[in-house]
């Protein structure tokens, strides 16, 4: 019997891009998110009583957050419908092809542990809310050197950032708004209060959930967490069908 094919870069990024479509068309994945709704303070949600007379393809879940005026904890609601126009509309996420140069090694610097730095959100006109970051990210780029600041994003170190193919119009333009991308540890062992080398993989650079719905509320870059060269890595936007 033959041994089996080593996998490759290229192919364990092919798998990734599956996944991500999987993910995004999935039941409650992204493009079937049709309400965030926020109820008023002190008020408690009734996912039961949402669900009564709603279609069979929707799903009710419950999220928090912090007001963004008080800080005190308010709470709502998902309505995500795996029948959405978005899913049915969807065709597929345009994404550059794999570049192994854009594997970058750098470098996780924990800090203090109630360290915040303040990100401004899509859909907050111009507020900002203060996200836990762990550490710094250092690294160089093409002669510079860059300091990023990744949130934790349950459990998970999240890079939220811009490049200059932000919003172009042509076959090299990215979402608009910046992506994300999650930073990989060196070892699952390491928590973020260790310091240690970490890998920016920008082929695994995607389009934020709010590209996907108006329904979600985005964090976007900070002035820290800009490329002042193109990133042609990762995904770029979506496409819909005609």
């Amino acid at each position: 019997m033959p041994e089996p094919r080593p996998v490759s870069a290229r192919d364990d990024h092919a798998a990734w891009r599956e996944e991500r479509r999987r993910s995004v068309t999935a039941p409650t994945g992204n493009l079937a998110l049709v309400e965030t709704r926020w109820l008023p303070h002190g008020e408690q949600p009734d996912v039961a009583a949402e669900y009564a007379g709603a279609p069979a393809s929707v799903t009710v879940t419950e999220l928090t957050r912090s007001d963004i005026d008080t800080g005190e904890t308010q709470h709502g609601l998902r309505f995500w419908d795996a029948d959405a126009p978005a899913v049915r509309a969807f065709d597929e996420i345009d994404t550059f092809e794999y570049d192994p140069e854009w594997v970058i090694e750098a470098q996780f610097t924990p800090v203090a542990a109630d360290r915040t730095v303040p990100f401004e959100h899509i859909r907050d006109n111009g507020g900002t809310r203060d996200l836990v970051v762990p550490g710094d990210i250092t690294f160089s780029r093409d002669g510079t050197r860059y300091t990023f600041a990744a949130f934790d994003d349950g459990g998970r170190l999240l890079l939220v950032f811009g490049d200059p193919t932000n919003g172009r119009e042509d076959e090299a333009g990215t979402y608009g708004a910046g992506r994300f991308m999650f930073v990989q540890r060196a070892s699952t062992s390491h928590g973020f209060g260790d310091a240690g080398p970490v890998t920016l993989d920008f082929n695994r650079a995607f389009v934020p959930p709010c590209g996907f719905s108006h329904a979600y509320n985005c964090p976007m870059p900070p002035p820290q967490n800009r490329f002042a060269v193109p990133v042609t890595a990762g995904e770029k936007n979506i496409i819909w069908r005609n």
